[in-house]
């Protein structure tokens, strides 16, 4: 019997060593990072298979992969593929659903309360050598009884419900897509987005960016909300107008934020905040992480296994089980 002609992997960024290893033993490995970085457009002609974190793969990548079968996404986000361009080249794009909902979702509650305690200033004023003398101004809130209103009902929203009832919230939902009887199984009331911007103490955001998405959280959404209550996106950074943000923050109409993603991201992967309005000296009441809240090493690992199936599917000649579009 003749043997299939051996397979050649693309992988963008760092992932599990586990799933690297079975990568390469069943193929040639190009890797995007380290030592050993090769630049794609190098490399094209003849990789079957991409595995793809961060990296940006746009059209003219697509077209220059005569081989190519499948881009297997390290997480659940696909804003930097061109999915219109892999269709049309046959080639399948793939997700790895649920991988980190339960890291993002734990990681909205370490955000929520780093702004409650406000745990950053507290440390960076004892980091500075002040002890009693600053503890006036830390005082903090209680999670117990507030109104969590969340915008987007998905697997990390439903988890967010569930921690969230264990602290004593109570939760209003904003998901136009979502029936009434999925929100309220799990104990929490569906809202008007108008009603979780006037209504809730902790607004959190957990939506893709579309084009409907986009800048949903604007001036006259910022305008809205309730006078004291705080912000968290884990979502997509252009879910929300940072420059507004800012300016809501200034003015005291937001009484914290927490960003994990910011607009920035998708210009300069090495400086985000260099493309950014975001400035920590004029707005000392935000806190922003670098897009981390799916970084658990177990949620790592899970990203990586359902990419390597897909990526496995594919290769077959099989639809992948987790494919978003028809290749």
């Amino acid at each position: 019997m003749a043997q299939s002609a051996p397979r050649t992997f693309y992988v963008s960024d760092p992932i599990h060593p586990e799933v690297l290893g079975e990568l390469s033993r069943m193929g040639h490995v190009h890797l995007g990072f380290g030592d050993s970085a090769v630049d794609y457009r190098d490399v094209a002609a003849e990789v079957d298979a991409v595995l793809l974190r961060a990296e940006n793969f746009d059209r003219a990548k697509i077209e220059m992969s005569p081989k190519l079968r499948i881009i297997a996404r390290h997480g659940v986000g696909t804003d930097n593929v061109d999915i219109d361009a892999a269709t049309a080249s046959g080639v399948w794009v793939t997700t790895a659903p649920g991988s980190n909902s339960r890291a993002v979702a734990e990681h909205v509650f370490a955000l929520l309360l780093s702004l409650a305690r406000r745990v950053p200033f507290a440390a960076a004023s004892t980091a500075a050598g002040h002890w009693t003398e600053a503890k006036p101004e830390l005082v903090g809130f209680e999670l117990h009884g507030r109104t969590l209103g969340l915008v987007g009902f998905g697997s990390i929203s439903r988890m967010v419900t569930g921690i969230a009832r264990g602290f004593g919230m109570q939760v209003i939902v904003h998901d136009p897509f979502v029936d009434d009887a999925q929100v309220q199984a799990l104990a929490a009331e569906s809202a008007t987005l108008s009603e979780v911007l006037t209504r809730a103490d902790v607004i959190s955001l957990h939506l893709p960016l579309t084009s409907g998405t986009a800048h949903l959280i604007d001036s006259d959404a910022l305008a809205a909300v309730k006078p004291g209550s705080v912000l968290i996106n884990t979502s997509r950074g252009g879910v929300v107008d940072e420059r507004a943000l800012v300016e809501a923050l200034r003015q005291g109409r937001l009484a914290a934020a927490a960003l994990d993603v910011i607009e920035g991201e998708s210009v300069d992967m090495r400086n985000p905040l260099a493309h950014s309005p975001i400035d920590h000296s004029e707005v000392p009441n935000l806190i922003v992480t670098p897009h981390v809240a799916g970084q658990t090493a177990e949620a790592f690992k899970a990203a990586g296994v359902q990419a390597l199936a897909a990526i496995r599917e594919a290769l077959k000649g099989q639809r992948p089980a987790a494919a978003i579009n028809n290749a």
